[in-house]
């Protein structure tokens, strides 16, 4: 059981290490692309690059494992959330910093179990509390002196609040059905979607989406076809108030990743308020971890 739960971890971590230095991937492709065609890529290139998985896969499920329906209804609604999430991060992106945009991002870790809260779960002192602490450090980190938000941040936080929905999604579809199919259900969907708003509202072009080749190859084949499967992997054994306080570390590879490449600089009232989001996102899960 100790062997599992390590696994998962593991699993985890690699997950919130991929998806913090991808906002570094998704920043540098805006410079080439727009928000709705960034993601309509990349969220084609991920489910392709599960093809070969997912055929080997689907042969070797029992016949009753091999319903479509459950994979279809369930992908349409993961990949609805997924796809809104997306869209508002990859606008929101556009308008702030990497660093920024992933610690707002990992505001979801406490919007989990707010969101349970109103789905009939009960929430105790201590999670009211690590809420205050997290709303404390969003202040500090996006909100100036002027008591003036960001364009960027207040997008990247509506993103935010998807991404907690998602958690819950996924943590109850995947622990009814294969983890691979599901994934690519989703973002089979979640890219249908991203392509009909690129057409939309912007103008996609073969030399725009080759400018950007680099980002979307990571935004695509590792954040979105590796790590999104790794989270449901690993969800399968994992509760979505375990797997919320590792992958909480996505915020903190964001901003090193963003001074690594980007050469980002966090000034001290910013750090301040990312060590306050850090540790609101880890106190949010603190009575429920389970080991």
């Amino acid at each position: 059981m100790k062997k599992q739960v390590l696994k998962n971890d593991l699993l985890l971590l690699l997950t919130s290490l991929i998806w913090g230095s991808a906002f570094v991937a998704q920043r540098v492709g805006m410079d080439y692309i727009g928000p709705f065609t960034f993601n309509a890529v990349r969220f084609i290139l991920g489910p392709l690059s599960l093809l070969p998985l997912i055929l080997y896969r689907w042969s070797s499920l029992p016949a009753e494992h091999k319903k479509l329906r459950p994979y279809l209804t369930n992908g349409l609604v993961a990949g609805t959330v997924v796809f809104t999430a997306s869209t508002l991060q990859q606008i929101g992106i556009v308008y702030t910093t990497a660093g920024n945009a992933g610690f707002i991002t990992g505001f979801y870790v406490v919007l989990v179990p707010i969101l349970g809260y109103f789905l009939g779960q009960k929430i105790g002192l201590t999670r009211w509390l690590a809420a205050l602490l997290a709303l404390g450090g969003l202040y500090f980190l996006s909100v100036t002196r002027d008591f003036t938000m960001g364009k960027g941040d207040v997008i990247v936080l509506g993103s935010a609040l998807f991404w907690a929905l998602h958690i819950i999604v996924v943590g109850q579809a995947s622990t009814k059905l294969d983890s691979l199919i599901f994934s690519f259900a989703q973002f089979f969907l979640c890219a249908l979607l991203s392509w009909a708003g690129a057409f939309i509202f912007e103008e996609p072009s073969w030399q725009g989406i080759s400018q950007a080749g680099i980002p979307i190859l990571y935004g695509g084949i590792f954040s979105v076809g590796v790590a999104y499967t790794l989270q449901v992997v690993a969800q399968k054994n994992a509760p979505p108030s375990h797997a919320v306080i590792i992958l909480s570390m996505e915020g903190a590879f964001a901003a090193l990743a963003g001074a690594l490449i980007l050469s980002e600089v966090l000034s001290g009232r910013q750090i301040l308020g990312c060590f306050l989001m850090l540790a609101g996102m880890l106190l949010s899960q603190l009575k429920r971890r389970e080991v």
